[in-house]
């Protein structure tokens, strides 16, 4: 054992003043006389005559020195040298990720990696410094490069675990700016090995992985999703994956709206999954969550809860209403036909627009001379002059060359020209209209909003066109059909994924959009911008997004968030892959020395001592009042007749 406070020991010395006291107290005993006057002369002649007394075993001596010998060696800093992973300037990333909730390591993973690094902070060297990073949805620095223990270990406690994915790559970019200036700089691993397996750790300098956990039993939902069947109506499917090497049993129960549903019993092969389709559904729902449980008769654990629980939201597709105006022309018809979102009716021209309102209007070849107040669809538009000078008309062109299809909008997602050949069509100019599909002779497709309608152009006859025919053409309408439909404020496909940002666009008429969170905590946003961007998505659940216009509510959606990670639900522990061959081995071996300070313990030592002699000297100063208490009593007693 070495000290690294060597001088501190001489505070020893003072142990001499303290025997000094002891021998220089006036020492009595308490003795019952019938006059004090008697004692008087005796006692002045002793304190004049013996100051000093002979030093006589006291139990109160000896527990001061002992306190005194505690608290001394306390500051000398007592240690021994241990072996430790490293020394120098070391970056300690401790993974808080989701799949670091697994209990096979009591209480979990993560507890277990807090107090492997409080160890690693025990055995510091006076020389070395370390800096604290979480790992989780995102890298954070809990605590700056210091050789301080008591900063180190308060970070440590302050830590907290997550749900969600950890981004290793922002983790290792920040911890490995702080080799710069440093003699030896090591970074440092606390995690199950979820590192992802193309990220190239040579470029981050000397990395050292402590691998944490020891199984890899889990059963998890990895997959939940919801869809409208145009013949059975509402479906939802769900993806039951086993990453544990045993067949597991599971009990699979369905919540709708907070209802149970349905609850049914399977088996998960080891290392498979189990797909299941569900239908014969309510006819309304919002909310779905699913769930996993074990049998009462399974004695197979589940290291990981938090992916047995999966949530999904059904937003069911409403049909809307739309009218042909066409003089037979059976393309328009069977392509508006063949989608789900239309319920699709044929009007006549020579009638003029029917008297019942449509959400779409599709005018093939024909115009009325008053636009309806709806969303249009215009075909081979007339020569003449359109109402409400929605474009100006020019002549035929037959320079159909395709150019370019606009790229990156909703409009022409999946949309492929090339292969479409058009014989002629009308050249059309139209301000407010982005041009979706352009060839040599101007615009072969138009869409845009005017005057409150949303309203897409194609100036050219579908029978001068083998578009029918083609891929591109069920696309088409697809895409403009779906843009016809009241936006929705989430663009979501699925559900998000803990951690991920959602963007939302609120309608025009919102003035405020409130987001409110599983827990019920809510975030407000002043709807003065076309996007909002929301990132508090570190609950798994249902989230709402409720629009208000003044003080009233006028549109609510939903999206779910969930884990939905084999990286983190596989929770198998995995040696994070450090270099090759001999150099990995030595990057894992622990070579370094490292202190094991025991200050604390003494110091412990030294106060549990001195609660000792206090109690021990409270006590003596009592005992002979509660003596002469009792002999008082005793005596007056005794006189009674």
């Amino acid at each position: 054992m070495s000290f690294l406070a060597p001088l501190g020991l001489l505070l020893s010395l003072l142990a001499v003043p303290i025997i000094l006291l002891y021998m220089l107290r006036l020492r009595r005993r308490e003795v019952q006389v019938s006059s004090t006057l008697l004692w008087r002369q005796l006692l002045q002649d002793r304190e004049a005559n013996a100051p000093w007394q002979r030093l006589r075993r006291n139990l109160l001596l000896l527990l001061q020195l002992l306190i005194l010998a505690a608290l001394v060696l306390a500051l000398a800093r007592p240690y021994s040298e241990v072996p430790t992973l490293t020394s120098g300037r070391t970056a300690l990333l401790i993974d808080a990720s989701a799949s670091m909730n697994a209990t096979d390591v009591q209480p979990n993973r993560f507890e277990a990696a807090r107090r492997f690094a409080l160890e690693i902070v025990d055995t510091l060297g006076d020389d070395d410094n370390v800096a604290i990073i979480r790992v989780a949805e995102s890298a954070e620095v809990l605590e700056n490069y210091t050789s301080d223990r008591t900063q180190l270990r308060a970070a440590l406690e302050r830590m907290t675990l997550s749900k969600g994915i950890p981004d290793w790559n922002a983790a290792l970019t920040l911890a490995a700016a702080g080799a710069q200036g440093a003699e030896k700089f090591t970074i440092l691993l606390l995690s199950d090995g979820g590192v992802p397996a193309n990220l190239d750790l040579t470029l981050y300098g000397e990395v050292r992985h402590v691998p944490i956990g020891s199984s890899a039993q889990n059963v998890a939902i990895s997959a939940l999703a919801t869809a409208d069947d145009p013949v059975r109506g509402a479906q939802i499917y769900a993806r039951l994956t086993n990453y544990g090497d045993q067949a597991a049993d599971v009990i699979f129960s369905l919540n709708l709206d907070g209802t149970l549903h349905s609850a049914a019993p399977y088996q998960i092969a080891a290392n498979s999954y189990l797909d299941l389709t569900m239908s014969e559904l309510p006819a309304e729902f919002r909310r779905v969550e699913a769930q996993l449980t074990r049998p009462a008769s399974s004695t197979l654990p589940d290291h990981l809860s938090i992916d047995d629980t999966a949530y999904a939201v059904y937003a069911p597709v409403i049909a809307g209403r739309t009218v042909v105006m066409t003089k037979g022309n059976a393309f328009l018809e069977r392509g508006l036909a063949a989608l789900n979102a239309w319920q699709v009716y044929r009007g006549d021209p020579d009638r003029g627009l029917p008297s019942e309102r449509y959400d779409l209007y599709v005018f093939d070849g024909w115009l009325p001379t008053t636009l309806p107040d709806s969303n249009i669809l215009i075909v081979n538009p007339p020569p003449d002059l359109p109402p409400n000078n929605l474009y100006s008309v020019g002549g035929m062109t037959n320079q159909t060359q395709i150019i370019r299809v606009l790229p990156d909008d909703p409009r022409t997602r999946y949309l492929r020209f090339n292969d479409v050949n058009v014989r002629v069509f009308r050249q059309i100019r139209a301000e407010w209209a982005e041009t979706l599909v352009e060839a040599a002779g101007g615009a072969l497709v138009l869409a845009g909003e005017f005057e409150g309608r949303r309203i897409a152009i194609l100036p050219f006859n579908l029978l001068d066109s083998d578009l029918p025919l083609k891929i591109a053409y069920p696309i088409l309408l697809a895409n403009l059909t779906a843009w016809y439909k009241t936006p929705r404020a989430l663009n979501l496909e699925g559900s998000a994924q803990i951690g991920q940002t959602v963007v939302i666009q609120p309608p025009p008429e919102a003035d405020v959009v409130r987001v409110i969170r599983p827990d019920g905590a809510a975030t407000t946003f002043r709807a003065d911008q076309p996007l909002l961007i929301y990132a508090e998505t570190l609950q798994t659940g249902i989230y709402s997004v409720d629009m208000y216009s003044g003080e009233s509510l006028f549109r609510q959606e939903f999206f779910a968030v969930n884990l939905f990670s084999e990286s983190e639900s596989n929770i198998v522990p995995r040696a994070v892959q450090l270099g090759s061959g001999a150099d990995a081995a030595a990057a894992e071996a622990p070579q370094e020395i490292g202190q094991r300070e025991f200050w604390s313990l003494l110091a412990l030592i030294g106060l549990a001592i001195l609660a000792l002699e206090w109690f021990i000297y409270h006590r003596r100063l009592g005992a002979p009042r509660l003596r002469g208490a009792a002999a008082g009593k005793f005596s007056r007693t005794a006189r009674r007749p």
